[in-house]
């Protein structure tokens, strides 16, 4: 039985590999907590990861994490705080013992748990063999059909073999491709005893999990409603107070800078996401369920949430390697920028063989440039050249040198943003479905081995695909209209999902949504943000959140890593609606 007030807290330390290193020491000296996780892997990380370990076999896991233990192992020990991460990566058992060796040094003797059978490599020809097609999940094309090669292929693992880890005694658990909101769910369905069909207990954690992830994301960082946090010097990463119930309240460190409100939350539900329901390897939770209040000053609760049994299968990230890719700006200067342009771009093109010698190529041509300018940079625009090929030499140097010859033999004024470099591997991200029944969590500690199998359910649950929301006709708006940008009353969050990105948009009120709601249809997106015309959106409705979020599928190509977009990660996608102006009530805008 669960005491009244119980309540388990979970800090989050890092958002991504690269994220404050000192965030650790901070969760760990700033209040009492009782797990310290922290996210380190994406899609892209993956492939980081990859070319790490094909230099230095013995790595592939994120190295910021093992020094910060370094300094924190310690005190965590003293102060019973337990730690769970994948930060192990391509290589959690190389971690563990990293750990371990780290820990006789400094004289301790933490009970350290690794968790392996995310990756699928080793297997990935079998498992094809036995009918696993690998389909990608928005092309529908079997992996074997594409002709790829492949580099990495992990699935992604639920909350239970965290739990089992726990159970056992580790104090440090390190795992590859944990889902980033098992980090939380691990921790809650083991000190509460929560059985695998608790699914709105294992939905609410899920929740929670899903927004303290992406670390200071949730606590006032890329929060479109910047003038709201009181400041942004040493933004305090966020906390989780989990309770029996699956219910939760997000917090931060007293004293810390940034800000814990409902839109700071909401900001990082509508992270990418599709629809309304959410999928984990453990369970669906459903985000139209949600409830969220404020308990007091950056305290924001989340209740109400609903789950249901997971699907089948497991999500796997595979990428594979698709060439060389590379890119060059030119700079263009005052009068006549398209005349510019197109002179150097068939310069270009002529001396390297035409476009029609490379794999893909991308020219855009972004003005910047201003008429009658007050400054020089101000009669900029830029001319970006891209292209991927699978030959090295003809994206690298051969492409680069191309450019920089034209220096003085071409446009007026011309100049480059970078020196001439060398291409980088593009990576393919393909995304994908394996049966349950192949994924078995391997846990070891202490030289055992425990086996935590993968959730079977016996057929996929229907609301795990849901098809868009329909638009409804346009409401008609009594009084005035006046001219506003779009970001004046509305917030945003955009993000990369693979080759995809999801735009979430929320009002402040539920006249301001019900207006948001009527008005941006897929088309007057499309009109509103050119770019993005050319590609399928999908249109998703949140009322619980005041909300609506877009799904555009392909805008960032073959994902971040194989992208030729200036923004491959769809960061800016978000700012970029808010900066357009639109004609709404005078109701709206004003009130």
């Amino acid at each position: 039985m669960s005491k009244e007030g119980e309540k388990v807290i979970i800090a989050n330390c890092s958002g991504f590999f690269g994220d404050r290193f000192t965030a650790a020491e901070e969760m760990i000296e700033g209040g009492p907590i009782d797990f310290l996780t922290g996210d380190y892997l994406a899609e892209l990380t993956m492939a980081i990861l990859f070319r790490l370990k094909s230099k230095e076999p013995d790595r592939g896991y994120v190295t910021t994490f093992f020094k910060q233990m370094e300094k924190v192992m310690g005190s965590c020990l003293d102060r019973k705080i337990r730690v769970v991460s994948n930060a192990g990566g391509l290589n959690p058992k190389g971690l563990a013992a990293e750990l371990a060796e780290m820990a006789q040094k400094l004289g301790l003797n933490p009970r350290i748990a690794y968790i392996e059978g995310d990756d699928l490599m080793p297997c990935l020809k079998d498992l094809q063999e036995a009918g696993e097609a690998f389909t990608h999940m928005d092309r529908g094309i079997s992996l074997a059909d594409s002709g790829s090669f492949p580099i990495t292929a992990n699935a992604y693992l639920g909350c239970w073999g965290i739990v089992k880890a726990l159970e056992e005694g580790a104090d440090i658990v390190v795992g590859g491709r944990i889902a980033d909101a098992a980090l939380v769910m691990g921790p809650a369905a083991w000190k509460y005893g929560w059985k695998r069909t608790d699914w709105d207990r294992l939905a609410g954690a899920a929740v929670a999990g899903h927004v303290i992830e992406c670390g200071a994301q949730a606590t006032g960082g890329n929060y479109s409603f910047f003038e709201e946090v009181p400041s942004f010097l040493n933004v305090g990463f966020p906390i989780a107070e989990l309770h029996p119930d699956g219910s939760s309240v997000i917090t931060k460190h007293p004293g810390t800078g940034g800000l814990v409100s409902i839109g700071t939350v909401k900001a990082q539900l509508l992270y990418e996401v599709r629809g309304p329901a959410y999928l984990t390897p453990d369970v669906i939770a459903r985000f139209d369920t949600i409830s969220l209040s404020q308990e007091g000053t950056d305290r924001v609760s989340i209740s109400g949430v609903r789950g249901e049994p997971p699907t089948p299968t497991a999500k796997v990230c595979i990428n594979n390697f698709a060439g060389y890719k590379n890119s060059m700006s030119v700079v263009l200067t005052g009068l006549d920028i398209e005349k510019k342009a197109k002179i150097v771009e068939d310069t270009l093109f002529t001396r390297l063989g035409g476009k029609e010698a490379f794999q893909i190529v991308d020219v855009q041509l972004i003005r910047s440039d201003r008429e009658d300018p007050e400054s020089n940079d101000l009669a900029f625009a830029y001319l970006r050249i891209s292209l991927m090929d699978p030959d090295k030499k003809k994206a690298g140097k051969a492409f680069s040198a191309g450019v920089v010859e034209l220096a003085l033999a071409n446009i007026p004024g011309f100049t480059l943003t970078t020196p001439p470099g060398d291409a980088v591997p593009a990576i393919m991200h393909w995304p994908a479905l394996v049966s349950n029944r192949h994924i078995t969590q391997i846990v070891i500690l202490d030289g055992m081995e425990y086996r935590v199998e993968a959730a079977i359910a016996e057929q996929a649950n229907a609301s795990a695909i849901e098809p868009p929301h329909p638009e409804g006709p346009v409401a008609e708006w009594p009084g005035r209209k006046i001219s506003i940008a779009f970001g004046r009353l509305f917030a945003t969050r955009s993000g990369d999902k693979g080759g995809n990105a999801n735009l979430g948009i929320w009002a402040k009120t539920p006249e301001s949504y019900e207006f948001l709601r009527s008005y941006l249809s897929v088309e007057v997106l499309k009109n509103m943000l050119g770019d993005v015309r050319p590609y399928e959106i999908e249109r998703y409705e949140f009322p619980n959140l005041l909300a609506v979020n877009f799904y555009i599928k392909g805008i960032l190509g073959d994902g971040v890593a194989a992208s030729l977009r200036s923004d491959p990660q769809a960061k800016t996608l978000g700012e970029y609606i808010r900066a357009k102006m639109i004609e709404a009530p005078e109701s709206i805008a004003k009130g």
